[in-house]
């Protein structure tokens, strides 16, 4: 890899942290159904990439933000909690692992669930903004200290 600087320790501590702090916005903005926030946290890009649990894979700015407006407009709260965030950052590129613990309100029904994420990160001008959100449910597992009834 020759013509590619090696990042000291202290520069790679303060992108990872650059890069936690954008994935954290990323979580604020979908706990608060916060398409502002969303907007904000996301390249407009048509290069850019969403897989929501369940559906098929989403290309491109405006077909994402479109998903986001139908979740946050049929979803009526969210409280959204991650675990065991990694991160890892490669030049421009950086991504994060970590298990989301959702729990929802939408359409009346409530739902409980753990799902591993990775968020991929680009930056650019030195701003770091999403590329990619990547989510599989990790079905029959029960977030701690929750049920499985609802009462």
């Amino acid at each position: 890899m020759t013509g590619m600087p090696i990042p000291s320790a202290k520069t790679k501590g303060i992108d990872e942290l650059a890069v936690l702090a954008v994935n954290d916005a990323f979580y604020e903005a979908l706990g608060s159904l916060d398409l502002a926030g969303m907007d904000a946290v996301w390249w407009h890009e048509e290069w850019v990439r969403c897989l929501h649990p369940g559906w098929d894979l989403i290309l491109g700015w405006e077909a994402i933000q479109d998903s986001w407006k139908s979740i946050f407009r049929s979803t009526l709260q969210m409280r959204v909690a991650i675990s065991r965030p990694l991160v890892h950052v490669m030049g421009d590129t950086a991504w994060v692992s970590c298990i989301e613990h959702l729990t929802s309100t939408v359409e009346g029904d409530f739902t409980t669930a753990l799902v591993e994420t990775t968020n991929i990160f680009v930056r650019r001008n030195g701003n770091w903004r999403m590329a990619h959100h990547h989510t599989t449910p990790l079905p029959g597992r029960i977030p701690s200290g929750t049920s499985q009834t609802v009462q």
